[in-house]
């Protein structure tokens, strides 16, 4: 709203030009829209770390079989990747580290994984590998661009390079990648299975 060109008004007792007291309503208007910017955008953080909160929760509770708002440490990482995260097993016993009680107990208390796990969350730490990148690794390893891998081949390459998986996780793994007909592993199509949406 325009102020009247010629109305001149009274602060402190002194007559002042329409400009002035237009450019203190002005700053005065650009304030209060700004604090009203700050408030939505303050009440829309609090909503997205509410859903937050409810889905650490939900993701929890389903490891929680006593009911009791704890889970056993062995499911932390389970939980994690539920989540959406990946972090590498150096980075999840350091996240477990963070969650256990100062005398490990084996258990994991909600209270004190939430506000961890938000953190990690609105961080957007232990993002997942993207699709091209996971598809570069395996075409590294199959030089004469066949598409896939044998199961001989992905086995040697699990056990006696980088970090070496476990008998458990290689067999997960298999089972998950191996085509039980041809006894390989078509690693494009596994990549596509393998990647999570973020959306």
């Amino acid at each position: 709203m325009e102020l009247p060109r010629n109305m001149p008004f009274l602060c402190w007792g002194q007559p002042m030009q329409n400009k002035v007291i237009a450019n203190q309503c002005e700053m005065l208007y650009e304030y209060r829209r700004t604090e009203e910017e700050v408030d939505r955008k303050s009440f829309q953080g609090e909503i997205a770390v509410a859903e937050l909160h409810k889905k650490i929760k939900e993701a929890f509770e389903v490891f929680d079989h006593e009911v009791n708002n704890t889970v056993d440490v062995r499911e932390i990482g389970t939980i994690v990747r539920s989540l959406g995260c990946c972090p590498r097993e150096g980075e999840l016993h350091d996240l477990i580290a963070e969650v256990e009680e100062e005398e490990p107990t084996g258990y994991v208390r909600f209270e004190k994984f939430l506000p961890v796990m938000t953190n990690v969350l609105l961080e957007r730490r232990y993002r997942p590998i993207p699709e091209d990148i996971l598809l570069r690794a395996f075409e590294v390893l199959d030089p004469l661009k066949r598409g896939f891998l044998s199961k001989e081949e992905l086995i040697k390459y699990m056990t006696e390079e980088g970090e070496p998986f476990s008998q458990e996780e290689m067999e997960e793994m298999l089972s998950a990648a191996i085509d039980p007909e041809s006894n390989t592993i078509h690693y494009k199509d596994y990549v596509t299975m393998m990647v999570i949406d973020e959306n």
